[in-house]
């Protein structure tokens, strides 16, 4: 090989180090914050939660969570402040509570699954554990360990929940929100469950995704690509897994995760949330606000601006 050649390919070499290592320090230190109930914001309080003083009614802050009421249609967005609906001409409104939703998931018509924390002042456990809306995110009610679990990931797949809670860094699984199997402890950000094959649970973790084959009892060794959150579509021709890089690059995999294709990147910075609707359509929020691609994540339009912190 020429040695301007081999010169380009030691160059190129090294880029692809330092993306790469840049990924493991930025996703290590993310896990390190979810590791003691913190998400970052706002200033801690005696009970290591953050506490902020919650955002005029337009302002939209962090982002933890996103997802498509069959009910309405329309992209419902959990954040650090409450949970918002959102309008096909990007305008938006708060449904309910101020509360910090650090894991949501839709999981039938107008009804969601949420966790985090309770609005300022409520006087409620700094912990909600599991809660259940039956109404499009208008009021909650506690079902599950309240002040014991925060569940930072949640995902529900015929009937049965899996949960992420970050507290003990334990995965756990319920068949009905309230009593909850114990599954393997693990240092993760994200969880993504095969909706044909329950029984394999995949995890983002600093090495890269983890898989379990016995619904999340035990978890192999995590591989490349290193991400942030992961996605499965529901319902799709084909199997549609998709997956965002701290750098906003979009993976998608036709195998379960055993192999992955980059198919486009997602503005905006650093990842908040990732959500496949179906097999093309992607929901991704950053740090500037919530973007949509409807051609399988090779490109993006924004829905959602971000407006407060």
């Amino acid at each position: 090989m020429p040695a301007r050649s081999r010169s380009r390919s030691r160059l190129r070499s090294r880029s692809v180090a330092a993306t790469s290592a840049a990924a493991v320090v930025l996703l290590a230190v993310t896990l390190s914050g979810c590791s003691n109930g913190s998400d970052g914001h706002g200033d801690s309080s005696s009970d290591g939660h953050s506490r902020t003083e919650a955002p005029g009614a337009d302002a939209i802050s962090h982002i933890h969570g996103l997802g498509v009421n069959p009910g309405d249609g329309k992209l419902y967005v959990a954040t650090h402040h409450g949970v918002l609906a959102v309008d096909d001409d990007g305008s938006s409104r708060r449904v309910g509570d101020t509360a910090d939703y650090m894991g949501f998931t839709v999981a039938g018509k107008d009804t969601f699954l949420g966790s985090g924390h309770p609005p300022e002042g409520s006087g409620d456990h700094a912990n909600r554990g599991l809660i259940r809306s039956t109404d499009a995110g208008k009021t909650w009610t506690s079902l599950s360990l309240a002040g014991k679990a925060d569940f930072h990931s949640l995902e529900e797949v015929d009937g049965t929940i899996y949960g992420y809670d970050s507290t003990a860094g334990l995965l756990r699984v319920s068949e009905d929100g309230e009593k909850w199997d114990e599954r393997a402890q693990l240092a993760a950000l994200d969880i993504a469950v095969d909706p044909a094959d329950p029984g394999t649970v995949l995890a983002t973790t600093e090495s890269g995704v983890a898989r379990s084959t016995d619904g999340g009892k035990t978890f192999g060794t995590g591989s490349e690509p290193v991400l942030t959150h992961l996605s499965w579509a529901r319902g799709a021709k084909g199997e549609a897994l998709y997956g965002i890089a701290p750098g906003g690059e979009v993976h998608r995999s036709t195998d379960g995760g055993k192999s992955w294709t980059e198919t486009g990147t997602v503005p905006g910075g650093q990842p908040q949330a990732l959500t496949a609707v179906d097999a093309d359509r992607v929901l991704a929020a950053t740090g500037d606000g919530v973007h949509e691609s409807r051609d399988g994540g090779k490109t993006f339009t924004r829905r959602l601006a971000m407006s407060g912190d």
